[in-house]
């Protein structure tokens, strides 16, 4: 059994989404089923239809996919919290991720968090027109390298770290163009590889302060509240447990680069001992190993993982369902 108080909680962010994710545990429990009944009423469309049936093009959409990949991860936490109830020591949740964290430490109402998120999309992908920005994975170079190559040829352009994601990989974004300039660069520079991602728009760069700006009026109109443990997170990879602060680096984040090396090491640095990845797919374990090779991640997004993590002992009830 995992030692109560030594776990955190993985919630992951958009590209772990895929076609019938969460149907499972919809389909044998009933806290799955009222979260998707939940995230339909406050969307006012049926997201779990495209969560469960598609099509692929309507679910990878970044408006649909973050609150798909939101209502999955509190879908798989309230099946394993019925069945498992230890509360972590802390939770961190990898860019839209940190939504679920949120909800899932009763920061934020999941009603809220839904149609947030669903807006976070849209005014991302409505930030920058179609072709102008680009992402791509640079393998190989530390994340200072990297830096300095974006800085060396970005010109007048936009080209920026966007994903510290720990193990030799980084992630950047900007104008297409500029990106192109950082790939050929990096391998001169030695990176192993520079891979051009298949994304919607140029995240967490400067190119989204529009979203940023437009995300910020959004969360005024919403209630946070204290959380039940802290929240690790993306921009400054340190806990956070004062509401206050809620709005401001949720809106930062949206520009900042994640910070997802750094927040897995100050995990581990708190004290966790193991952490549980929580919501479809396993992006994050393989994340982890790389930055952390001793701390374990355990899988809880379909019916078999949960089942088998609630057999350790490992869960929490979230805050926010214990005063439903």
């Amino acid at each position: 059994m995992t030692p109560a108080g030594a776990i955190a909680f993985l919630f992951p962010g958009q590209g772990s989404q895929k076609v019938g994710m969460g149907r499972d545990l919809c389909e044998a429990h009933a806290e799955a089923r009222a979260v998707f009944a939940e995230a339909d009423a406050a969307l006012g469309f049926a997201l779990s239809k495209i969560c469960f049936e598609g099509p692929e093009s309507d679910l990878l959409l970044t408006a649909n996919a973050q609150p798909a990949i939101l209502a999955t991860s509190i879908a798989a936490l309230r099946v394993l919290a019925a069945r498992s109830p230890v509360p972590p020591l802390a939770v961190a949740g990898h860019s839209l991720g940190e939504y679920s964290a949120l909800v899932a430490a009763g920061a934020l109402r999941f009603d809220d968090a839904v149609r947030l998120v669903h807006l976070r999309g849209k005014f991302m992908q409505e930030a920058v027109p179609p072709g102008v920005g680009a992402m791509a994975a640079i393998l190989g170079l530390g994340a200072q390298e990297v830096d300095a190559v974006c800085r060396e040829v970005a010109g007048d352009e936009v080209v920026s770290p966007a994903n510290l994601n720990g193990g030799g990989q980084v992630v950047i974004a900007g104008h297409a163009a500029a990106v192109a300039r950082a790939c050929v660069a990096a391998k001169a520079r030695g990176a192993k590889r520079a891979i051009s991602l298949a994304v919607s728009a140029p995240f967490h760069c400067a190119l989204m302060q529009p979203a940023a700006d437009r995300l910020a009026r959004e969360l005024e109109q919403v209630e946070i509240t204290a959380p039940a443990w802290p929240i690790v997170t993306n921009v400054e990879a340190e806990p956070n447990s004062d509401p206050a602060r809620v709005r401001e680096l949720l809106t930062r984040q949206v520009t900042a680069p994640v910070r997802w090396e750094e927040s897995v090491q100050r995990l581990s640095a708190m004290g966790v001992a193991s952490a549980v990845e929580v919501g479809f797919g396993n992006v994050l374990a393989g994340l982890v190993r790389r930055i952390a090779p001793a701390l374990p991640v355990h899988a809880a997004g379909d019916v078999d993982s949960i089942a088998a993590l609630a057999g350790l002992g490992c869960g929490a009830v979230p805050k926010e369902q214990r005063h439903a």
